[in-house]
């Protein structure tokens, strides 16, 4: 009889564990890969774009400034005396495509642009990088002097670029840029219409609210005219309050992709350095979002 209930003690037992077991398989999460976020705090790494889109139904007006070369001497105070500003407007139509306008005060150059994530980095398991394309036209509105007389359609330019970031933590994001820019200006000291360059930015978060990020690039040898150098830039981004304040160093004082990269004319070497920052606000519209706004990405 002991024997007997022994065995049936045992065979509930197995069987209670076998039933926990499979309840336990019945309620497990599902672990599937998630989308990566904030890969970069905003949509401009520094001048050049970032693998970031404006959120869906959000205005973001941006401004960008640069002080002139530091070896300018201490008549301009270093380059405070100068300035070049641009001034702009991103908005997100989804959460994934973004269009854009602006103006720079260097060449009083007109853009628009519109940039769409095509792919998404996704948590371990799932997609390894994010992708998001770029297009950009560029109108260089400056009145040239009779000896430079240009053309109406030399004014005109136009970019294009695959942005390849990947987050390899919460900490390090990294960046590459290839990059093609189409000038129809007058052909000027042998140089190309058509510019090839590829470009590689990192970000570096080292607090709560504070990174550091760099971006440079390359142009392709025999392209642009040989006064022009790469350019080569390092900053901060810091979180404040509703705002995020970029506050960098840079050999360009061009603020679009047509001017930064191909007609950048200082050197980290010869002192040719701008102190600069930029400064964006995103703004929800519509009645869903009015009462939404956030530091512009």
């Amino acid at each position: 009889m002991k024997k007997t209930l022994l065995l049936s003690l045992l065979v509930l037992t197995t069987f209670t564990m076998k039933a926990q077991d499979d309840l336990l398989n019945l309620i497990t999460i599902d672990k599937s890969p998630e989308p990566v976020t904030a890969t970069f705090k905003a949509t401009r790494i520094i001048s050049g774009q970032s693998v970031e889109t404006e959120t869906a139904h959000h205005l973001a007006y941006r401004v960008s400034h640069r002080f002139g070369a530091i070896n300018s001497g201490s008549y301009q105070a270093f380059g405070l005396d100068q300035g070049y500003i641009y001034m702009g407007f991103d908005y997100g139509i989804t959460d994934r495509l973004m269009v854009g306008i602006g103006r720079s005060s260097e060449q009083k150059m007109l853009n628009v642009f519109t940039k769409y994530k095509i792919l998404r980095q996704k948590t371990e398991g799932g997609t390894p990088f994010t992708i998001t394309m770029f297009g950009a036209a560029y109108a260089d509105m400056f009145r040239y002097s009779l000896e430079d007389q240009r053309t109406e359609i030399s004014k005109y330019s136009y970019a294009a670029q695959a942005l390849i970031a990947r987050k390899f933590s919460n900490n390090f994001s990294l960046q590459l840029m290839p990059t093609y820019l189409h000038r129809n200006r007058n052909n000027v000291n042998d140089e190309t219409n058509d510019v090839f360059s590829v470009g590689i930015a990192g970000r570096y978060k080292f607090s709560k609210r504070t990174a550091f990020v760099g971006e440079y690039y390359y142009v392709l040898p025999n392209q642009i005219d040989k006064k022009y150098s790469n350019v080569l830039s390092f900053g901060f981004d810091i979180e404040t309050g509703g705002h995020v304040f970029s506050l960098h160093f840079t050999n360009s004082v061009g603020m679009v992709e047509k001017q930064f990269i191909a007609e950048t004319v200082d050197t980290w070497a010869d002192g040719g350095i701008h102190f600069g920052f930029n400064l964006g606000r995103s703004f929800g519209l519509g009645k869903k979002y009015r009462n939404q706004y956030k530091v512009a990405k």
